[in-house]
C-alpha cells in the first residue's frame, strides 16, 4: 500500500516532493521522487512494502514508460505466468500494470483484479485508473496546462489549483482517448428464478467467500484481521484463521465493557486467534479527534463517529502487522442495515438500493477505512468487495438476503432477518447465537458515540450533550484548523448522499 503524486506537463520536482511528504504516512518504507529525461512527468511515491519488499521500489521506470501504483493486484502471479516471467524486473505485483499496458489489448485494465489506483506515463501519453469500487483513492487537478494526480486531498493543500476532482471508481482517464468506464456494477437480482435451490446457493456463496479471503490474504508480510465481534468481521476472521499460515492475529477496540470488546473476545477464544484489544476512554477520543479528522479529510458526523474506533483499531494493529482484513461491504451486498427492513416486501427496490449503495461506498465507508488505516501506515483489505464475490452476491435474489422470519425460530433475529443467506453460508464457523446476533453499528457497539459525546462536552464546556448540528460544527472547526485551504478539502470530500431508492407504496 502506498501514496503517490504525479505531475504531467509540470516540470516541478520541488512541488512533487512537497506534495508527497504530506502523505509519508501512507508509505514509510521508502520515498522516491523521479523526473525521467524522456517523459514530461514528475512522479513521487511513498511505499508501504507488502509484496516484493526487497525489490519493488516505485516509481517503476522501464524504457519509455513510468508507473506509480497504490494498492494490491491479487492476481499478479497468474498475470506473470501469462505475460512471461522474463519481462519482469521486480517481484512487485504493481509491475503487472506496466506489462499489461504494453500488450496493447483493448480492455487490458479489466484484467487487473484487486484494489488499486495508478498513473502510467509515456513520452506522449498519460493514463490513470481506479479499481471497480474505489477502494483506493485518486484525485486530479489542473495546474496551468498540466495535470496533478495524488492519492489524498491533503497533498493539494496550499497548491494553487482551481478545482480538485476524484477519479470515479471503475474509470480510466487516457490523455489520448479521453475518459471511459471500464467497470460497471452488475445489477442486483430481485426474485428467485423458478426452482432455485437455496442450499446450493448458500453453499456456493461460502466457496466464493473462502476464495476471496484466500486471495486477499496474499502478501509477503503477516496479515491480521479486525474483529468487532459482529457477523461480518467474525466471518472474515473465522475463514482467515483456517487459511493463515500462522496463528491469526485479531484486533478489537471499544470502551471498557462495550458489547464489541465482549463479543470479539468470545469470538477470538472460539477461533483460537492471538487476540489484542484496547479499551479507549473519552479522554483519548478527545485527544485523537484533530488527528482523525485531518487524516479522514472530512467533517461528516457519521464518518467521524466510525473513524474514531477505526483509528484505535488501526493503531493497535500496526504494532503487530502491516495489513489487516476488514468486514466492509457485507452490509451493502447482503442487506445488513436497519433501514433495509423497510424493503422487506419490495425485493426489486431492495436489489436496486443495494446496487446503488455499493456504487457510493468510495465516498463514505471506503474513504474512512483507507484514510484512517493509512494514517497509521496500515493496509486494510476488504474481501467482501472482491470482484468475483460481488458478481456472485449480486446474482443472489434479494429475497434470500433480507428474509421474513418466524420470531419463534432459533434462527430468527426478529420479524425480518438481514443477511440471511450470508448467515446460512457461514453458520458452522461461529457459535449459533453469534451467527444470528442482531447487527450493531461499529460506532455504537464500540461505544464510540458515548465516548465522543463525553469528549465533546469536555472540549466545549457544555453542560448538556451536543446535538448533531453542534457536533458537526466542532468537527468542521477542527478540520478548518488543520488546512490552509479548508474549503477546498470540504468541497472535494466524500459525503453521505441521501438518494436511496424509494419504497413504492402498494
Amino acid at each position: 500500500m502506498c501514496g503517490f503524486v504525479c505531475l504531467w506537463n509540470l516540470d516541478d520536482e520541488e512541488l512533487a516532493s512537497r506534495m508527497i511528504r504530506k502523505m509519508e504516512h501512507r508509505g514509510p518504507d521508502a520515498l522516491e521522487v523521479l523526473r525521467p529525461r524522456n517523459i514530461p512527468v514528475v512522479m513521487a511515491h511513498a511505499r508501504l512494502a507488502i509484496i516484493g519488499p526487497d525489490n519493488g521500489a516505485q516509481p517503476i521506470y522501464q524504457g519509455d514508460d513510468i508507473l506509480v501504483v497504490n494498492g494490491e493486484i491479487y492476481n499478479h502471479s497468474d498475470l506473470r505466468a501469462i505475460l512471461g516471467e522474463s519481462a519482469f524486473q521486480t517481484r512487485s505485483d504493481s509491475e503487472t500494470v506496466l506489462h499489461l499496458f504494453r500488450k496493447n489489448a483493448l480492455r487490458w485494465v479489466s484484467r487487473l483484479d484487486g484494489m488499486f489506483a495508478f498513473v502510467l506515463a509515456t513520452p506522449d501519453r498519460i493514463i490513470a485508473a481506479r479499481d471497480p469500487l474505489g477502494i483506493k483513492p485518486l484525485y486530479v487537478a489542473h495546474i496551468g496546462e498540466g495535470l496533478a494526480f495524488a492519492s489524498e486531498l491533503k497533498a493539494f493543500d496550499g497548491v494553487d489549483v482551481a478545482k480538485i476532482e476524484a477519479l470515479e471508481p471503475g474509470v480510466m482517464f487516457d490523455s489520448q482517448a479521453g475518459m471511459r468506464r471500464w467497470y460497471r456494477m452488475p445489477q442486483g437480482a430481485a426474485d428467485p428464478e423458478p426452482g432455485i435451490d437455496e442450499e446450493l446457493t448458500w453453499r456456493e456463496l461460502r466457496l466464493v467467500l473462502e476464495e476471496a479471503v484466500a486471495k486477499w490474504m496474499v502478501a509477503d508480510v503477516e496479515v491480521g484481521s479486525f474483529l468487532s465481534g459482529g457477523l461480518d468481521s467474525s466471518i472474515i476472521a473465522a475463514i482467515a484463521a483456517r487459511q493463515s499460515p500462522k496463528r491469526l492475529k485479531t484486533f478489537s477496540v471499544g470502551l471498557a465493557g462495550s458489547p464489541d470488546l465482549i463479543a470479539a473476545r468470545r469470538v477470538a477464544g472460539y477461533l483460537g486467534t492471538e487476540h489484542f484489544e484496547h479499551a479507549f476512554t473519552p479522554e483519548e477520543a478527545a485527544d485523537v479527534l484533530p488527528h482523525v479528522i485531518y487524516h479522514l479529510e472530512s467533517a461528516d458526523i457519521d464518518l467521524v463517529r466510525s473513524a474514531v474506533p477505526t483509528h484505535f483499531a488501526a493503531r493497535l494493529a500496526r504494532r503487530h502487522v502491516k495489513a489487516v482484513l476488514t468486514g466492509e461491504g457485507a452490509d451493502e451486498l447482503f442487506a445488513g442495515y436497519s433501514y433495509h427492513h423497510a424493503y422487506i416486501d419490495r425485493p426489486r427496490e431492495l436489489a436496486d438500493e443495494l446496487t446503488r449503495s455499493l456504487g457510493t461506498m468510495h465516498n463514505i465507508n471506503l474513504q474512512r477505512v483507507d484514510r484512517v488505516t493509512m494514517a497509521e501506515s496500515l493496509e486494510a483489505r476488504t474481501p467482501f468487495l472482491d470482484r468475483e464475490l460481488i458478481d456472485f452476491a449480486q446474482s443472489i435474489p434479494a429475497t434470500l438476503k433480507l428474509r421474513r422470519t418466524d420470531p419463534a425460530s432459533p434462527e430468527s433475529t426478529g420479524p425480518t432477518t438481514e443477511k440471511w443467506i450470508l448467515r446460512k453460508a457461514c453458520a458452522d464457523l461461529l457459535p449459533h447465537d453469534l451467527v444470528w446476533r442482531k447487527k450493531a453499528q461499529f460506532d455504537e457497539g464500540s461505544g464510540a458515540v458515548t465516548a465522543l459525546g463525553e469528549a465533546l462536552q469536555a472540549m466545549t464546556g457544555s453542560a448538556t450533550p451536543l446535538d448533531r448540528a453542534a457536533e458537526g460544527a466542532v468537527y468542521e472547526s477542527l478540520l478548518r484548523q488543520s488546512y490552509s485551504d479548508p474549503d477546498r478539502i470540504i468541497n472535494a470530500a466524500g459525503k453521505w448522499v441521501a438518494n436511496r431508492v424509494s419504497v413504492a407504496v402498494a
